[in-house]
């Protein structure tokens, strides 16, 4: 499994870090609250050649991290559609698996 791999584990570390575990959500807002999670904005499922890249990861609180998945449906909600925006022109062109 992906997210038991070393490769992840220690990007995992390497995002947290860059981010001073600190969840970047509560940043735009203003506050503070440490990381727990580190997200892929494009999903794994979607776009599987983004799974290690940096400019597709950020530190997320659990609770905000929760908030970018409708876990009912697996689709993206508008706070992650957001980060997707905010990312897209910097990733590669590939087309999307599948809708987001």
């Amino acid at each position: 499994m992906f997210y038991k791999s070393t490769k992840w584990k220690n990007k995992r570390a390497h995002i947290l870090r860059r981010d001073e575990y600190m969840c970047r959500e509560c940043k735009r807002y203003g506050k503070t609250a440490a990381a727990t999670t580190v997200h892929h904005i494009y999903p794994l499922e979607h776009r599987p050649d983004l799974a290690l890249v940096n400019e597709n990861l950020v530190s997320l609180c659990n609770d905000h991290h929760e908030k970018m998945h409708n876990r009912l449906t697996g689709e993206l909600t508008s706070s992650g559609l957001e980060w997707v925006e905010r990312i897209k022109n910097k990733l590669s062109p590939l087309p999307l698996r599948e809708k987001i």
